[in-house]
């Protein structure tokens, strides 16, 4: 039913909301150490504002020694958890989407599950789709709720991504979190979803090697640009919408330039992207990039009513799309829990020396 419908009776409103699957709750995390493009540029001997001006990014953040994706996962989930305003208990299924596992052979989930106090009678898996792999997290606790096999999923997306020393990709990769409960009563309902994958092999990194490695220029297209379009496309068919009938967009951020040209692509205003662009200050968080970037957008923009187009990016290569519809209960629950805006203006600057020490970039050296 159309939105204005909704609007002409409240109570009816109200009721069909509380039968609504959606975002129960969401939350993220990002490190409060930062590294500006300037501090690596001057180390290559390259020009900061030339790589500014190509990416549209300022600084990125940089997680301490003791910060990996389990660490982030868990404060993203707690804060999720104070939204959604239930206990851990309750989560039914907990999925973690990262490139950046902390063991090649051992679950991440397991150890966040038990940190945020869940029940053992409980689905834990880890994904993997490299920057999209938190989005088809959603898409499976939707599927599961659906069909009252759970009552809430948790959905996670986390990274603390790699670039090789001197590779374009450092200035970027940075590390941050979201979270996101699925169930019913949401603060934004999913209208529909829609994906799109093929084998475009724009960004690898094999087993045992340190760093990835990538296209290049052939990251932008045939890779993100087809996969983000075609999604998008495929969700506003399926749903008989178009760009004027959301609010706000979010594409994909692996720096600032290629989700405003998706949107121009598209035919969505610059002004319905800028307010989930924070990759300029925290850099390309990989699968919590897109996530961040909503949280941002429910946090500080987003109204009872309002409809939130969400497309994920992920190399290999395939997109996530979703129609989000935002509820009343948004207004009650974004205080619940510090908002995205918080993590992103604490902040400490670091030296390259001391990002290449945290990072762990000096290989050889004892710990």
């Amino acid at each position: 039913m159309a939105v204005s419908y909704f609007k002409s009776f409240p109570f009816l409103f109200v009721v069909l909301n509380m039968n609504e699957i959606g975002i129960t709750g969401y939350g993220c995390y990002i490190p409060r150490f930062r590294i500006k493009v300037e501090e690596i540029a001057k180390v290559w001997g390259q020009e900061a504002e030339n790589i500014k001006r190509g990416l549209l990014v300022e600084e990125k953040s940089v997680p301490d020694v003791d910060e990996d994706t389990i660490t982030i996962s868990v404060e993203a989930a707690r804060n999720a958890l104070a939204r959604a305003n239930i206990g851990a208990e309750k989560i039914g299924a907990l999925f973690i989407g990262s490139e950046s596992h902390p063991y090649a052979v051992k679950p991440s989930g397991t150890v966040v599950a038990e940190a945020i106090g869940a029940s053992p009678r409980i689905l834990v898996a880890d994904f993997e789709f490299a920057c999209k792999a938190g989005t088809a997290a959603i898409q499976c606790c939707y599927g599961l709720v659906k069909s009252n096999e759970i009552e809430y999923g948790l959905a996670i997306g986390s990274d603390t991504s790699q670039g090789r020393p001197g590779d374009a990709l450092e200035y970027t990769a940075s590390a941050g979190g979201g979270a996101f409960i699925i169930g019913k009563n949401p603060v934004a309902s999913i209208e529909g979803m829609f994906s799109y994958t093929t084998d475009t092999p724009d960004f690898w990194r094999r087993e045992g090697e340190d760093f990835p490695r990538h296209g290049a220029r052939f990251t932008g297209e045939p890779a993100y640009f087809r996969h983000v379009v075609e999604a998008t496309k495929g969700l506003m068919t399926k749903l008989s919408l178009r760009s004027g009938d959301f609010d706000y967009a979010v594409f994909h951020t692996p720096n600032g330039k290629f989700p405003l040209r998706a949107a121009q692509l598209l035919g969505f205003e610059k002004e319905k992207v800028l307010p989930g662009l924070i990759v300029t200050k925290i850099g390309n968080a990989y699968s919590g990039a897109s996530l961040l970037a909503l949280c941002n957008i429910l946090d500080a923009v987003a109204k009872p009513g309002q409809r939130i187009l969400l497309t994920s990016y992920g190399s290999g290569a395939g997109s996530d799309s979703f129609s989000l519809l935002v509820t009343d209960r948004l207004l009650e629950a974004r205080d619940a829990a510090p908002k995205t805006d918080f993590y992103v203006n604490r902040k400490s600057y670091v030296t390259y020396g001391e990002y290449v020490k945290m990072r762990k970039k000096l290989k050889g050296v004892t710990e």
